[in-house]
């Protein structure tokens, strides 16, 4: 590798730091929302601040990647990095619910631009052997963002106040746009340039209408109300309209010929596939720590630390085993790691310890850091760099899209199995509490994850008439954290095929090696002109 300049040092920094505090984000809330609530009050708008992230982010993402291919990395890396400052100076400033759900929607908007338009500028300004290990390097940073961000929220909640949350972005964010600027050279497209704006409309349009109803679906609103059909309409229709749009653009926001590469398509597919079963699992495994195993929330997420750090580790020392054994071979073994891990996870039960959950987190993350930057890698070395903006912004998208779709069928699986087990079981039993239980009666037939509240609720059997909650907590608990712990292991038996899925198709990306050459990184190519200043 070419010793780096100073200039390229200053945008490795820059996009080390925007990229940490962009996915910080995404985990620093959480903690930090029983407090939120408190003072802002509106609980009904709890799952909105993370939906309204979700929305805008995910919809921009592709968007983000064809634009910066037309004019240029470093006018869009800064447009969205000045948007998630803004965004996040607004959500600190907040003082309503409302509020806070737009300004995280605009948050979003800057915050779905910087991630895969980060990993498009390493690819264009680094080749072989060091475009792997800084790939791995950025994972990793993601990988500890994860880590850092319920703790960090948690602190600022105690010390300071839950603005700051949002407010920490703000000089570093400062800081990671100066250096972008100063370090990273591209210039806009001097001829005239065809925008498609009846595709980026549609587009978005049918990402929304997708990402509602996966959102209300099965909680706000039943899975057969008109409303969600609806959704679900509009989404297929804009669709319909999305693919016509693209196949007669001068200049498409998402080209369908680049479906035709092998490469392309296979990888989004295991990304996609990935994503499925991770990120619905994850969803469900702090409930399985906190509801059956008993333990505290604090414990409980701590519980997921160790499996950032497998992460983290695969990271960095697999984008350099994938320049050795080639892409196949570490997708294979990433995809049969995660099947080991969920397996693992069906074996979870009332006796687990903290360390036996850890030590499995440990296995998924190492799995997952096998795949993920090997994807990332796979796209750069398969496309010219005026593409990379279009095909890493897409690889980025189709995982978001799998965990959405993941969380929503886990969570219908979960529910499924819950309806169907638990009233059977509790009939005979809250039947002995007389009048009093005919709302626990409802809940159990009805709404299970009412029930399963109790679990995580300590003060839940102190409002309680003594005699029915000693009735409770000897007969009724046994049997929800039995039917707690079936619901959630049927969802890791779902997310092992998914990765069964993901495996097989691994088996048909080809014998693709990733160059371990020492070449300098590729002049400009027009007309996304993207360079390192010397």
């Amino acid at each position: 590798m070419a010793a780096p300049s100073k200039k390229r040092t200053l945008v490795i920094i820059g996009l080390l730091l925007g990229l940490f505090f962009s996915s910080l984000d995404q985990t620093v809330v959480g903690t930090a929302m029983p407090t939120i609530i408190g003072q802002l009050g509106h609980i009904e708008l709890l799952t909105w601040i993370t939906t309204a992230y979700l929305l805008t982010s995910t919809s921009v993402v592709p968007i983000a990647g064809k634009l910066a291919d037309i004019f240029g990395r470093r006018s869009l890396y800064l447009i969205g990095m000045i948007i998630f400052i803004i965004g996040s100076a607004l959500c600190g400033l907040a003082d309503s619910m409302m509020q806070l759900t737009i300004y995280r929607a605009i948050q979003g908007i800057g915050g779905g631009m910087l991630m895969p338009l980060a990993m498009t500028i390493i690819g264009d300004i680094t080749t072989g052997a060091s475009r792997a290990k800084f790939q791995g390097m950025f994972m990793a940073v993601f990988g500890l963002s994860s880590v850092l961000g319920p703790q960090l929220g948690g602190w600022i909640v105690d010390h300071w106040n839950w603005s700051w949350i949002f407010y920490i972005n703000l000089p570093f964010g400062i800081i990671a746009t100066v250096f972008i600027w100063f370090g990273l050279e591209g210039a806009f497209q001097k001829k005239e340039v065809s925008i498609d704006w009846f595709g980026i409309f549609t587009m978005v349009i049918s990402i929304v209408s997708l990402l509602l109803a996966l959102s209300l679906g099965g909680k706000n609103y039943a899975w057969g109300s008109w409303q969600i059909i609806s959704l679900f309409a509009g989404f297929a229709v804009f669709l319909i309209f999305f693919l016509i749009a693209e196949s007669k653009a001068k200049d498409p926001i998402l080209p369908l010929s680049l479906f035709k590469n092998k490469t392309y398509s296979i990888v989004n597919l295991i990304g996609f596939l990935m994503s499925l079963g991770m990120f619905g699992a994850l969803t469900f495994t702090p409930l399985l720590m906190q509801g059956v195993v008993g333990m505290s929330a604090t414990k409980a997420a701590s519980t997921m630390t160790p499996m950032m750090l497998g992460m983290i580790v695969t990271s960095i020392l697999g984008s350099r085993l994938l320049i050795k054994v080639g892409l196949r071979p570490m997708l294979v073994a990433g995809m049969g790691i995660m099947m080991v891990a969920f397996a693992l996870f069906g074996q979870l039960g009332l006796d687990t310890t903290q360390l036996k959950a850890s030590i499995e987190m440990i296995v998924l993350g190492l799995g997952m850091g096998l795949i993920m930057p090997s994807l990332g890698i796979a796209l750069q070395e398969a496309f010219p760099m005026q593409m990379r903006g279009t095909v890493m912004s897409s690889n980025a998208f189709f995982r978001s899209i799998g965990g959405t779709v993941g969380i929503a069928m886990l969570g219908a699986v979960f529910n499924h199995r819950s309806i169907g087990d638990i009233g059977n079981k509790l009939d005979p039993i809250l039947s002995q509490m007389g009048p009093n239980s005919e709302k626990l009666l409802d809940m159990a037939h009805n709404n299970p994850q009412g029930l399963y509240s109790s679990l995580l609720n300590a003060d839940f059997l102190k409002q309680l008439p003594k005699q029915i909650s000693d009735l409770f907590a000897t007969q009724v608990t046994p049997i929800l954290k039995d039917s707690l712990l079936d619901s959630l292991h049927s969802i890791y038996g779902v997310s092992i095929w998914f990765c069964a899925a993901g495996l097989i198709v691994s088996l048909f990306v080809g014998k693709m090696k990733i160059s371990g050459n020492n070449a300098k990184p590729q002049q400009e190519v027009k007309p996304a002109q993207t360079a390192v200043q010397e």
